[in-house]
């Protein structure tokens, strides 16, 4: 299945069903979805934090400006993440 591709105006979003919370047990980030949960490192949640409306260049520049990273190498990076996100059906793109 082809990914489609992420524009900058693109608005990432948590897909219906799907939340962030901190697990009670180990105090750790993750994301919560109806067939599971995953653990999340810091920059998985950094970004999914984010996916609330915003736009693709909008996280971006928040996530560079917060890390002090390059805008352009993040957005490269950012897209394959959320398009990996998106093809596990835990984001939706608007």
């Amino acid at each position: 299945m082809q990914t489609p591709a992420i524009a900058d105006s693109a608005q990432p979003r948590l897909a219906k069903g799907v939340r962030l919370q901190i697990d009670s047990a180990t105090g750790k980030n993750v994301v919560l979805f109806p067939e599971g949960i995953v653990e999340l490192n810091e920059t998985a949640h950094e970004i999914l934090s984010r996916c609330d409306g915003r736009t693709f260049s909008e996280i971006v520049h928040s996530l560079a400006e917060e890390y002090d990273a390059n805008a352009a190498a993040l957005a490269a990076d950012l897209r394959a993440t959320l398009s990996d996100l998106h093809r596990r059906k835990l984001i939706e793109l608007t």
